[in-house]
């Protein structure tokens, strides 16, 4: 496939969710993992007698970021047998245009991510392509995280 007929192709998508990831427990024990690898050793992540006593939670909460750095994996970005762009060469992460946390998980939650594409369009001979995730929590109106990610695609 040539870097235009990608374009069209992901272009008709462009408004539809095109994936529904399957459900991911968050567990406190990935939320530690998170901890130990970032630093980031707040209380409210970690310690539970004293969120389930100082919390509006009243239960440890998984850090934003590590929700955050889940979508990939949660939205199917990273399964080599099914890549998000199929005959691209390589395909990078570019950044993000908007994150919002608007409810926290927390360990025994179900998060799951939706894709929308947003826009489509080539970049000095890639494509580019932003997308609208939403990691949804199993059994709740709100969802964890709202972001919208950019990825350029190259092509031979």
């Amino acid at each position: 496939m040539k870097l235009t007929d990608a374009i069209a192709e992901l272009k008709a998508k462009i408004g539809s969710e095109t994936e529904i990831g399957p459900w991911l427990e968050m567990t406190q024990e990935r939320i530690n993992d998170f901890a130990k690898a970032t630093g980031d050793f707040q209380w409210i992540h970690l310690d539970q007698k004293r969120a389930e006593a100082e919390s509006p939670y009243r239960k440890t909460i998984a850090h934003g970021f590590l929700t955050l750095s889940l979508v990939h994996l949660l939205a199917g970005m990273v399964n080599e047998g099914k890549p998000p762009i199929p005959d691209a060469q390589r395909s990078i992460n570019y950044g993000l245009n908007k994150v919002r946390f608007p409810s926290p998980v927390s360990p025994g939650e179900n998060i799951r991510a939706c894709v929308e594409i947003i826009r489509v369009q080539e970049v000095k001979g890639s494509l580019e392509l932003i997308k609208k995730i939403t990691v949804e929590i199993e059994k709740s109106e709100k969802p964890a995280c709202v972001a919208e990610i950019v990825t350029r695609a190259y092509f031979s």
